[in-house]
């Protein structure tokens, strides 16, 4: 099993993430299930990380496939409980509920877990380790918790000029869980399949989980999350193009902090809207109504070009509540009302998403070379 160090616990630094990649036979838990919004680091794991889940942990759907339930991770069971799972050597938690908090379910999968040495990743709010017991368990069996969002980051923005030549690109969105994340990671993916020196960076406990690498911004102090954001970028600045995930959404009344810190702090030249067609309420808002596109790519570039000059340079639509003829409509109309390309990336690919970043460097690579 992979290990930070003897003690059975980890401080999650981001030297530490790496150990992530090494799990090979991952038991997802999720409990006594959850909503497809709340399973949503589940559903990623299980898409981008079919080949090191074994089962996910389910109490309530137990009995079927992974594919069945969650539509993805394809014949991977789901099982009621730890002891069911052959031969583990981690857990991860697959439920982001709000608040980040541990349930009763859930814990009794820690607790199985833990006891028996078998490594526990968490992304959740509720730190593993700031569990006495569950700490001094642990240490006793040797079983590594890592907290995923737990760091000590307290690093000031310098304003840093980023390498000439490396390209950033930023997913930003009009609510949170709408897509900005997976659309990054495959617009990233397919880069490299092309040839191109592309690299995810991620912002949140999924893409943590699936990179081995980034920032839990929501968990950093308000303060550092533009310099936190701006070091990761400094740190993949010998890539010639960075895709960074984004979070929240920059008139959430709850998480615009976050998205203003990671706009500034990563000084994207360009911008992919994020949208869910239909949404009519900001996620735990039922008030709330979410800005037009228009008002939306308008407040993003020039939030972002106060800190460097930036545009919206294509659409991500997420079309999962729509027949495929009503999404081919949606998607035609938004980009002749906004002369974008737009696609969705779960029904079409990245492909025209892809162009447009090409196009972009392309356009842009005078500026780069300046920068």
């Amino acid at each position: 099993m992979p290990r930070a160090d003897s003690s059975g616990v980890s401080d999650s630094h981001k030297s530490n993430f790496a150990l992530l990649l090494d799990y090979r036979r991952i038991a997802i838990a999720i409990g006594d299930g959850a909503s497809l919004f709340a399973a949503k680091t589940a559903i990623n794991l299980l898409r981008y990380r079919t080949d090191d889940i074994v089962a996910v942990i389910d109490e309530a759907h137990a009995g079927r496939t992974a594919g069945e339930v969650y539509g993805a991770g394809g014949r991977v069971p789901v099982f009621s409980s730890l002891a069911e799972v052959d031969h583990p050597d981690a857990v991860f938690i697959g439920i982001a509920p709000s608040g980040g908090h541990i349930t009763g379910s859930l814990r009794l999968i820690v607790d199985d877990a833990v006891a028996t040495g078998i490594d526990v990743v968490s992304g959740l709010h509720d730190f593993l380790i700031e569990i006495p017991w569950l700490r001094e368990k642990a240490e006793q069996t040797g079983s590594l918790l890592i907290d995923i969002r737990r760091n000590r980051i307290k690093r000031v923005s310098q304003a840093e000029q980023f390498r000439a030549g490396c390209l950033r690109i930023h997913t930003v969105g009009h609510d949170c869980s709408v897509g900005k994340m997976v659309v990054a990671l495959e617009v990233s993916r397919a880069l490299e399949r092309l040839g191109h020196d592309a690299k995810f960076l991620a912002t949140g406990q999924t893409g943590i989980m699936l990179a081995g690498e980034g920032v839990p911004v929501d968990c950093v102090i308000s303060d550092f999350v533009n310099g936190a954001v701006e070091e990761l970028v400094s740190r993949n600045q010998q890539h010639d193009i960075l895709l960074i995930e984004g979070q929240g959404a920059i008139t959430h009344p709850s998480f615009s902090g976050v998205t203003l810190g990671l706009l500034h702090g990563c000084a994207p030249h360009g911008l992919i809207l994020c949208y869910e067609v239909g949404r009519s309420h900001l996620n735990g808002f039922p008030h709330v109504v979410p800005p037009s596109l228009e008002r939306l790519r308008k407040l993003y570039e020039e939030m972002a070009s106060e800190r460097f000059p930036c545009e919206v340079i294509g659409i991500a639509m997420n079309s999962r509540s729509l027949t495929p003829e009503q999404a081919a409509t949606e998607k035609v109309h938004v980009s002749s009302h906004l002369r974008l390309p737009v696609c969705d990336v779960y029904r079409d690919g990245p492909e025209c998403l892809v162009e447009a970043v090409l196009k972009f460097k392309s356009l842009t690579s005078k500026l780069l070379r300046i920068e």
